[in-house]
């Protein structure tokens, strides 16, 4: 069970030291006004998210946060990157933004769905290839793929160049209509494709359709463990959501 200066500290990005400082100046009330003077005050993570005022602004305090946002084509998923732009600082003034990490990757020519948490062991959960937690993508293609073969017991058999075979639930040809904005329309596509997997190993989309005799010309997942991303969210922008499980 966490205390008051620890939650405190997490959530304004403060030292256990400058929080200590806060609460004895009298800065740290409920939003009933009372002042909250005691920092080792046990608080129960069922009672979070909570609103407390500090320095007479009001602010949330959570354990844990969650967030999804839509990253455009140009941004590395890295937390800083000398020369590119980073996903990160899309997330200006998302909850506890310094403790965020991205749940897996998207290229710097990728698009879409990408899930950030401070909870490291979700981190994990939803991106163990043991899981096997389902991503779909849209992608647009500079020819047609040949149609893939199906296995003895009926499931997608693609092989990569390296021999590995990844785990395919869906890969369909994708109508024009339904086409998530997400996925942008490059000059020289000629066809559309939407690919489900249960992996998310590097390049992976790109290679599954160069198996295929085909082309990615742009690709954006639009879905990852369950969630979808929202038609009006836009590029560059992000939500925050209760939970990713």
């Amino acid at each position: 069970m966490p205390r008051l200066d620890q939650i405190l500290a997490r959530n304004l990005g403060l030292s256990r030291r400058e929080v200590t400082r806060l609460i004895r100046s009298g800065a740290v009330e409920d939003v009933q006004g009372g002042r909250l003077r005691d920092g080792k005050m046990l608080i129960e993570l069922s009672e979070l998210p909570m609103d407390l005022i500090v320095h007479g602004a009001l602010v949330g305090l959570r354990e844990h946060a969650h967030v999804m946002l839509h990253k455009p084509v140009g941004v590395v998923t890295s937390r800083a990157d000398p020369h590119l732009p980073t996903a990160l600082a899309l997330l200006e003034g998302a909850p506890l933004l310094p403790l965020l990490r991205a749940v897996g990757r998207l290229d710097l020519d990728a698009a879409g769905l990408l899930l950030w948490t401070t909870d490291t062991p979700l981190v994990h959960a939803l991106t163990h290839p043991k899981r096997a937690v389902p991503r779909e993508y849209h992608v647009a293609l500079a020819r047609e793929f040949t149609p893939p073969a199906l296995d003895d017991e009926g499931r997608i058999a693609v092989t990569l160049a390296d021999g590995t075979r990844p785990r395919i639930v869906e890969l369909t040809g994708l109508a024009e209509a339904e086409r998530h904005p997400a996925l942008l329309m490059l000059d020289g596509t000629a066809a559309l494709a939407r690919v489900v997997l249960l992996d998310g190993a590097y390049h992976e989309v790109k290679r599954i359709f160069a198996a295929l005799d085909s082309h990615v010309l742009c690709l954006a997942r639009v879905a990852h463990a369950g969630l979808r991303l929202p038609d009006s969210l836009g590029p560059g922008e992000w939500i925050e959501l209760e939970t990713l499980a």
